[in-house]
């Protein structure tokens, strides 16, 4: 396994370094969604959709030569890698092979038909995580190379567009080398860089976009936005000014108050869209808030980011994908009535931007979806800057690491978290030693509880969102947490509300009707209509002791389907016939608490990413 990197002075040290791919393999659940992600979408697209087939440009051929390939690999290759599946890696490694053998003298490489900076970035991405997988010895000297052209052409040739937009993803890459090999040239380069890049620190200094933009500018456009947050904290690391990383919180904040949705993420149907429920959020967006997220934990230490990216992988990601992984949508609602060719009240987006299909609208999240789980999985934890190890997120898996030069430990996390409540933690260590290990506890846990070798340890201290235990672990040592998780209420516009259970959204789900909209092989393109009302409120008060009613079902493969959900809520709720459908979506919700004369109902709730048609923030009705 590749060695863990810490910062090189002078950049400032992080609280934690991420592991290399392939330390933390998948198990459980979450094996099994790595596995249905490569019996669908990602594990056959190159075999039917021509922008990442045997004639794309990163392949040598004269298709398309821009960011998709690029895209599409940087989920390929670690879904490869950590399911150490044959076939996938047999697909990978031509992308690779061409790409290292398209360098220039000068050091310039990618399709001659783009000489694009945004496209090699995305590549550059792909090329560390497959050097810190197979020791590839020849990816330093490229990657070399090709910045000392960077540090030459971008004088001349500056960032522009989406490069300038996104130019936190090429830190990302430069920091990787020199960590590596401490070669004074690339701090300057990054410097450049950053200079060359949108100020995001000064736009969320003073954030001026409050509303639906109905004009483009690239600090509205959704995922250039769910870049952007991480771009200050990189900056940080050179700079080591707080206003950097300020500038990181602020961002977020600022963004989640004036487009925030239920589900974790922002609205953005291809430009920042409001609150409103109904309003869409592109996937692309989602997964990159992820992968910003996962770098925002690293570079701050603080667990509420770990809150935002389990929200946000648990919820909003599994919902705009089909639970076979062979159909998606460009944009998701909150409030989902029906995914169909129509208007909607997007800010920019086409009639089919919320079917579920191979290409609906632009073809960018077709080819970027496939990075969610996989950099999830190999983020789930992270190195600590004292030699120790640290639970960013809970999923089941095996951690293996090399504490120090003659200690090898590996930690076997077994849970159906975030279904279930309880996490179990075996070390397997050669010798005994002593290390910290950190185990996030999340914000919404108010009462965790912590049994180690079956002993139930005294209240924990939090620091930051983490529960630091040092002592020295022996091989066989347990730990068992258990995050007691509760309904809670999140206020909305309005009056409405979302409801919350651990980091699971509950929404009322609607029942499904598939209907194919076109036939595209092998997948199709679908439209789903409602075979069920939508328009319920509910009340707050569930049983006698004001609280819903909690029910578990079995786990099953594909847990992301609403006939399989794990854990559903039952509670009283009542039409409300003044709450129609506006523009082909759920209207604006009716100011609460809401008056009805319709009897009551019980309904069940299910996990938003269990659902494809649902209600998420619904009306609250009056005592």
């Amino acid at each position: 396994m590749s060695a863990i990197f810490l910062n090189r002075a002078p950049l400032a040290s992080t609280p934690f370094q991420e592991l290399p791919l392939g330390a933390i393999k998948p198990d459980g659940w979450l094996r099994d969604q790595l596995e249905i992600q490569s019996e669908g979408m990602t594990g056959h697209l190159d075999e039917f959709w021509s922008y990442v087939g045997p004639n794309s440009g990163w392949l040598g051929g004269d298709g398309d030569s821009w960011e998709r390939g690029p895209y599409y690999l940087d989920g390929l290759l670690p879904l490869a890698y950590l399911l150490d599946d044959d076939k996938l890696k047999a697909k990978v490694k031509p992308w690779i092979e061409w790409t290292l053998a398209s360098a220039r003298e000068d050091g310039q490489f990618g399709p001659a038909a783009n000489e694009d900076w945004w496209s090699r970035m995305i590549m550059l991405k792909v090329l560390i995580q497959h050097a810190e997988h197979t020791g590839d010895e020849r990816v330093e000297p490229f990657l070399m190379n090709y910045f000392k052209y960077q540090l030459a052409e971008l004088p001349n040739r500056p960032l522009q567009e989406w490069a300038k937009a996104r130019g936190g993803e090429n830190l990302i890459s430069i920091y990787w080398l020199y960590n590596r090999t401490g070669e004074p040239f690339l701090l300057e380069l990054s410097q450049l860089i950053q200079e060359q890049t949108l100020d995001w620190t000064g736009l969320y200094e003073d954030y001026p976009y409050w509303s639906l933009q109905k004009a483009f500018d690239h600090r509205v456009h959704v995922v250039n936005v769910a870049m952007s947050f991480k771009q200050p904290a990189l900056r940080y690391m050179q700079s080591k000014d707080k206003q950097h990383i300020e500038a990181a919180y602020k961002g977020i904040s600022s963004v989640m108050t004036y487009h925030g949705q239920v589900n974790g993420m922002f609205s953005g149907d291809e430009w920042l869209a409001g609150t409103h429920p109904s309003q869409g959020t592109e996937l692309c967006s989602v997964v990159e808030y992820m992968h910003s997220l996962e770098h925002l934990i690293r570079i701050t230490g603080d667990g509420s980011f770990g809150d935002i990216l389990e929200k946000v992988a648990y919820n909003a990601l599994p919902a705009a994908i089909s639970p076979d992984w062979k159909v998606h949508q460009y944009d998701q609602q909150a409030n989902q009535i029906m995914c169909t060719h129509a208007k909607r009240n997007w800010t920019e987006n086409n009639n089919e931007a919320n079917l579920f299909g191979i290409e609906p609208h632009f073809g960018c999240c077709t080819a970027n979806m496939h990075q969610g789980w996989p950099k999830y999985t190999a983020r789930l934890w992270m190195a600590t800057e004292d030699g120790g190890l640290a639970a960013i997120a809970y999923a089941p898996c095996t951690i293996t690491a090399a504490i120090d030069a003659s200690t090898d430990v590996s930690i076997r996390v077994a849970t159906e978290y975030p279904f279930r409540e309880t996490i179990t933690m075996k070390v397997q260590i050669n010798q005994p030693a002593e290390f910290p290990i950190k185990l996030r506890i999340p914000e919404w846990c108010s009462a965790p509880v912590l049994l180690i070798n079956g002993q139930q340890q005294p209240a924990m201290i939090i620091e930051k969102g983490f529960a630091m235990l040092r002592q020295v672990w022996n091989d066989g040592d347990e730990l068992t947490l258990r995050l007691p998780m509760e309904a809670r209420t999140i206020s909305r516009a309005n009056g409405a509300a979302g409801l919350q259970r651990g980091p699971l959204m509950f929404v009322i789900p609607i029942k499904e009707r598939w209907q194919k909209h076109r036939t595209y092989e092998p997948y199709h393109d679908w439209e789903i209509y409602p075979e069920s009302p939508w328009n319920y409120g509910v009340s707050l008060k569930g049983n006698e002791q004001g609280k819903p009613i909690v029910e578990a079902a079995a786990m099953v493969r594909q847990p992301f389907a609403a006939e399989n959900a794990p854990i559903r809520l039952r509670m009283n709720g009542r039409r409300i016939p003044q709450w129609t459908m506006e523009l082909n979506s759920a209207g604006t919700l009716p100011i609460g608490p809401v008056a009805s004369k319709e009897p009551v109902e019980e309904i069940t709730l299910i996990p938003y990413g269990c659902a494809r048609l649902r209600i998420a923030e619904f009306p609250v009705i009056q005592s």
